[in-house]
């Protein structure tokens, strides 16, 4: 269920704001400098879908700014550092469950 809201927002997100032609993200493959030259709606999207991820079915279905926010600055800094590294085994590494 907590996984489903997670979806849900993440989805009503992507479609607020979806442009008229369709974008397919594969985050498996997708680095850390295109993360961050992915422009702002692109990042926006993949933060909301890591934390939703990292949470998984533990937490309730809630999100804390503030702690988004701040594990948004640590991955941010962490991809800056390490440009060639998938997001995936970035937000491993920062976000680790």
């Amino acid at each position: 269920m907590k996984i489903t809201a997670s979806i849900l927002l993440a989805a009503a997100l992507a479609f607020s704001s979806a442009p008229a032609n369709a974008v397919v993200l594969d985050l498996s493959t997708m680095t850390c400098k295109q993360f961050i030259e992915s422009g702002d709606d692109t990042i926006k999207l993949v933060l909301t879908w890591m934390d939703g991820w990292y949470k998984g079915d533990s937490d309730e279905a809630i999100i804390d700014t503030d702690v988004f926010v701040e594990n948004a600055k640590k991955f941010g800094t962490y991809c800056g550092k390490k440009p060639t590294i998938s997001i995936v085994n970035a937000a491993e590494a920062v976000l680790g469950k």
